[in-house]
This record gives C-alpha cells, sequence and structure tokens, in this order.
C-alpha cells in the first residue's frame, strides 16, 4: 500500500506524527493476515517498531507487508515501510516492524489457521527469524509474570 502523507498528519516537529503511521501499519498488517487466514483477525502485539528516519508531509509512504510465520491461530506479519521523495525520487527505508495478529472466528474466540510452509530461502530465513522472536518474547513474557 502506498499512501501520501497529507498536513492533517504532522505533529509538533512539522513531521508527520509517528501515531499516524503506528495506525497506517496496524491496518497494513490486518490485511495481510486477513487475506492469508480468510478470518478476521485482532492485533496481539507490535514488536521492533524501529523508527529510523523521519517522514515528511508531502512525501509517499509504502507499506510491503509478508507472512513470516504461521502458529496455531496466530499469524506473525512483517512491515517494511519506505518513504518516497516524488520530486527527486530518492527513497528511504523508515521503519520496519512485526505484528502478531490472532484469527478469530464470528463469537470473538480465536481459531485455527492454515498453517505455512516456508519452501524457499527467504521464507525460510523470515521463519526462522520469526521463531527466535516467538522465543524470545516468551522468555520475556515468563519473567513478567
Amino acid at each position: 500500500m502506498t499512501s501520501l502523507m497529507t498536513p492533517d498528519l504532522v505533529n509538533f516537529s512539522g513531521k508527520v506524527h509517528g501515531g499516524a503511521l503506528l495506525k497506517l501499519l496496524d491496518q497494513v498488517a490486518y490485511s495481510c493476515a486477513a487475506r492469508y487466514c480468510g478470518h478476521y483477525v485482532v492485533t496481539l502485539l507490535l514488536d521492533d517498531a524501529l523508527f529510523r528516519a523521519p517522514v515528511h508531509v508531502g512525501e509517499l509512504v509504502t507499506f510491503r507487508a509478508r507472512v513470516n510465520w504461521v502458529g496455531r491461530t496466530s499469524i506473525e506479519v512483517g512491515v517494511r515501510v519506505e518513504s518516497e521523495d516524488h520530486h527527486t525520487r530518492a527513497i528511504r527505508h523508515v521503519l520496519s516492524c512485526f505484528f502478531v495478529m490472532i484469527a478469530m472466528d464470528d463469537q470473538g474466540t480465536p481459531v485455527e489457521v492454515t498453517p505455512f510452509d516456508p519452501e524457499d530461502p527467504t521464507d525460510q530465513r523470515r521463519w526462522a527469524a520469526a521463531e527466535e522472536r516467538r522465543r524470545v518474547r516468551r522468555s520475556r513474557t515468563r519473567r513478567n509474570t
């Protein structure tokens, strides 16, 4: 998805507000996960959202989402965000993050999703990295309980 950054998205420093980008990120992650599993999904968590550079009003921002990992009811979606100055055509990587989405049935109960088989080397690398993030999150959760 590509979106024009408009003046209504600006913060006090004159840059696009991070919260505006987070809202768009959530919509992109939802679309990717829902398309994959064919169910309504909800956001469980957002992980590793690192704002690498500011986004300016007037830039075109492209969100690229991909399923990285699938559990019984959960789906990890990786999102890469690039900002383009359409005058100079310069493209900058401004943000990457990971969402974990949960598939839900019509009653709001988690529902099983189609397994994901990472066949090509890129998918296998993404799967392994997602497994490691999952392990770290679970370890962190256990320490906090």
